[in-house]
């Protein structure tokens, strides 16, 4: 089981590296990978290599105390993503990016249209996010 870790992480760090993210923290033991394409909008975007799935999430956020129509308004830009989605944490109280893709078969183009999903969501939805959590 350890060898296939090993393998699913590198096969994942070597498509990062293919994509110009620069990985900024790694932890071998959880099989994590943290990435920064500051070009583009990502920062802090973890990578978990968790059998059968790959989870992509990114931080955008903690939720305010007065969140009005936030809510509604994360729902509605999840109907425009082409992968992922804005989500609520297990508390409630932060704003995630998140994505899932299967590990078996990960290859180059499909984690790239999952990491440019979150670039344009950041793009089109980043200033409007920010006016929501107060920044």
């Amino acid at each position: 089981r350890c060898d296939s870790m090993s393998e699913n992480v590198d096969r994942v760090k070597g498509h990062l590296l293919d994509l110009d993210l620069k990985i900024v923290s790694e932890n071998e033991a959880e099989e994590l990978v943290v990435v920064d394409d500051e070009d583009n909008g990502i920062k802090q975007l973890v990578i978990d290599c968790e059998p059968p799935i790959i989870i992509l999430e990114q931080l955008i956020g903690e939720v305010p105390a007065e969140p009005g129509d936030l809510f509604k308004r994360l729902l509605q830009m999840n109907n425009t993503l082409v992968h992922g989605a804005f989500v609520l944490d297990e508390t409630g109280g932060r704003i995630f990016f998140r994505d899932t893709l299967q590990l078996a078969n990960l290859d180059l183009n499909e984690l790239e249209g999952s990491i440019r999903s979150l670039s344009l969501a950041l793009a089109e939805y980043g200033a409007e996010l920010l006016t929501y959590l107060g920044k």
